[in-house]
């Protein structure tokens, strides 16, 4: 019986994670991540599947990111009927983000028909809605971290932490045939040591093969130390200066991070206390799952919890869901710090703010996270001189501070460490990346004498 490998999306990318695992007739997917990516791309990639959904016997979910878990409802349409394994922090989250998703597609697919209706282009319909997504987690199915368990014939699955987000994991799959067991470890996305909130992640021993990702696979991170003390000095200034602080930020893990360390700078009283708003109906349900699983968080915030001291419990801090309560922050002329989605300023209430605040030189932005090629917070990062906000030119007047520390992201150093840990090793095959940094990475394991594979999308690999 043969067992293969299939590179189904997130290749020499980092959207869209999918792989598939066939051992003789029973096939596990890893991830059903949604690409995102311009309209047309977006709508024909996440529909075509190179593999027949209503064939998978089990599918494991590493995390609750969209870019892992954001196509599975399209799966579903299609036809999978499998159970999806993962941790119940992801299963909680993974019903948030799917929910969300489905909103925002309903909601662009009505901005896209308006137009298509006044120019004769036929109607378009949405991947899925919110209410299809809200019935995709009925068939997820929890289980703990270092627990084995047989998902599949010929299938069993270990999940440890990877330390990415909360609820976040390394998938270990001991996979059998007639003659022999084999082990792959899959490891996308991976965490670094030392982060807030959660624990560092762990290394699982003994691997055949490795699935990696590589999105900063020749990059090293500054440490997460550095980050707390480059907020200090950003929010400092701009607050001395009358001016506000916007911080583009992801609802998931980055926004909690970034409380967190508001809330250490306010209790050492190194910032100015002024009033902070999360401006996000879902960062606010994210928070509170992030108190409901405790036993995910790492040892330090739990006992701050058990005090009373919860870094999302700030006097000072209000978290926002109604529309017309962030309009309003436009018209306070007061110093103020603002966290609002999204990430990368593609969408979400951030881009009111921007549109109000980005031209003013008291203001300030604060960018905490990964910003991608084509979108408004990768023009935010190269400074340019004129952005683009809702089809209206804007000159970018506000400084841009990066914090690069923050990332949620392995680095090269703690990537090469990751890999050398999981040894023996046949082969590790690297995903998750753009061409640049996968290619610097796989360099850097060839040169310690790891045999390294960069797949390409639908490449299918015998594990021998």
């Amino acid at each position: 019986m043969s067992i293969k490998l299939k590179f189904l999306g997130g290749v020499r990318t980092v959207t869209g994670s999918s792989h598939l695992v066939t051992a003789g007739k029973t096939e596990v997917l890893l991830d059903a991540g949604l690409f995102q990516g311009r309209r047309d791309e977006f709508y024909k990639i996440n529909t075509t599947f190179d593999f027949n959904p209503r064939a998978i016997a089990a599918m494991v979910l590493s995390h609750a990111h969209i870019d892992h878990c954001g196509n599975i409802p399209s799966l579903i349409k299609k036809g999978l009927r499998s159970k999806i394994y993962t941790t119940s922090a992801t299963k909680d989250l993974a019903a948030l983000m799917l929910e969300d998703s489905g909103k925002i597609q309903e909601e662009d697919i009505k901005y896209l028909n308006k137009i298509n209706r006044r120019i004769g282009l036929p109607k378009r319909e949405p991947l899925y809605t919110k209410k299809e997504a809200s019935h995709a987690t009925k068939i997820f199915r929890s289980i703990s971290y270092n627990q084995k368990f047989c998902i599949a014939k010929n299938f069993c699955v270990t999940l440890v932490d990877a330390g990415h987000i909360l609820g976040s994991a390394v998938t270990v799959l001991d996979i059998k045939d007639e003659n022999r067991s084999m082990r792959l470890g899959y490891a996308v996305d991976l965490g670094r040591k030392n982060l807030p909130l959660l624990n560092d992640p762990v290394i699982p021993k003994n691997l055949d093969y490795l699935i990696m990702e590589s999105t900063y696979g020749g990059r090293m991170h500054a440490p997460i130390e550095e980050a707390q003390s480059k907020l200090r000095e950003a929010i400092s200034r701009t607050l001395r200066r009358g001016g506000k602080v916007l911080i583009p930020s992801f609802t998931l893990e980055r926004t909690q991070e970034v409380v967190y360390f508001l809330n250490e700078l306010l209790k050492e009283k190194l910032i100015p206390s002024v009033p902070i708003y999360v401006d996000s109906p879902l960062a606010t349900d994210i928070t509170e799952i992030f108190e409901y699983h405790l036993d995910y968080l790492d040892e330090k915030i739990r006992q701050d919890i058990a005090r009373g001291e919860s870094p999302f419990g700030l006097l000072n801090l209000k978290f926002i869901r109604e529309q017309t309560v962030s309009k309003a922050l436009n018209a306070d002329k007061r110093p103020m710090i603002i966290i609002a989605g999204s990430g990368m300023c593609e969408s979400g209430r951030i881009l009111h703010h921007l549109q109000n605040n980005i031209e003013d030189s008291r203001n300030m932005i604060i960018v905490v996270g990964y910003m991608a090629r084509d979108t408004l917070g990768r023009r935010i990062v190269d400074r340019e001189k004129i952005v683009r906000i809702f089809g209206v030119e804007y000159e970018l007047n506000a400084e841009v501070v990066i914090v690069n520390a923050m990332s949620g992201h392995a680095d090269q150093k703690e990537l090469m460490e990751f890999a050398m840990g999981c040894l023996p090793l046949k082969r590790v095959f690297l995903v998750h990346g753009e061409e640049e940094q996968t290619k610097a990475l796989f360099d850097s394991l060839v040169q310690k004498g790891v045999s390294a594979y960069i797949p390409e999308k639908n490449e299918e690999v015998l594990l021998e």
